[in-house]
């Protein structure tokens, strides 16, 4: 069975850094398609960054440029840098895993507030 489990998340003032992280074990992290997710109070849930299992990244054009994602297959983790962080970034933030089935995280929460 496989369980990704979210970390990283947390409060952190306007501008600031986070870097979520997403592990998972009993698959192949290099095979399957990853990608975060975030869902704000009162909106739908949304893309923020994908990454094909060949490394091709996709963004979000509301994170361009201020969030990176990326994987450690060795550790069969993946991340998301987030850099220049904004209040309208708050959100809770899930990991999906996209292979024969669909797994997602559990969800870490971000909150950018002074």
């Amino acid at each position: 069975q496989v369980h990704p489990v979210e970390s990283g998340g947390g409060l952190v003032q306007p501008g600031g850094s986070l870097r979520l992280s997403c592990a998972a074990s009993g698959i192949v992290f290099s095979r399957n398609n990853m990608d975060w997710y975030r869902q704000a109070p009162g909106k739908e849930r949304e893309l923020v960054a994908f990454m094909s299992s060949n490394g091709t990244t996709t963004y979000a054009d509301s994170v361009k440029g201020r969030f990176t994602i990326s994987r450690d297959n060795a550790k069969n983790t993946m991340y998301l840098q987030m850099n220049s962080l904004k209040p309208e970034d708050t959100a809770v933030y899930y990991c999906r895993i996209v292979g024969r089935t669909i797994y997602w995280g559990q969800g870490t929460q971000v909150t950018v507030s002074s």
